[in-house]
């Protein structure tokens, strides 16, 4: 893993990068998608620290591969019941991150986006 937070690959060309904290750099590649489309099945997502509300994201964007550096235990649910293919390099119980506990019982990717894209704009 780099030193950003997040990146996107095609192959091994590198189309997207963050270094934003919690849950924006995946905000900012939602942007950066709508002003250039791409099939995101074709895509590699590689994020530093993979919750169940990133995983949730990923998701709705339409990945299918994920790289993971750390990830929750709940997220590595997600990603197996959703059939997302996915590594990382660190499992861990939780993400120490109130939105790991705030989507606990949630599993409606578009219900947690709705309440993430809520807390980030506040």
């Amino acid at each position: 893993m780099k030193s950003t937070t997040l990146e996107v690959y095609k192959n091994d060309d590198l189309l997207f990068s963050s270094n934003g904290k919690w849950l924006h750099p995946l905000f900012e590649l939602e942007e950066f998608l709508k002003m250039e489309p791409q099939p995101t099945g074709d895509l590699i997502i590689r994020d530093k620290i993979v919750g169940k509300a990133s995983a949730m994201l990923i998701y709705r964007l339409g990945f299918d591969t994920v790289e993971a550096g750390t990830l929750s235990i709940p997220a590595r649910d997600f990603f197996t019941k959703n059939g997302i293919v996915f590594t990382y390099d660190t499992l861990v119980d939780l993400i120490d991150c109130k939105t790991e506990t705030l989507l606990k019982d949630i599993n409606n990717p578009q219900k947690a986006y709705i309440i993430l894209k809520e807390r980030a704009e506040r």
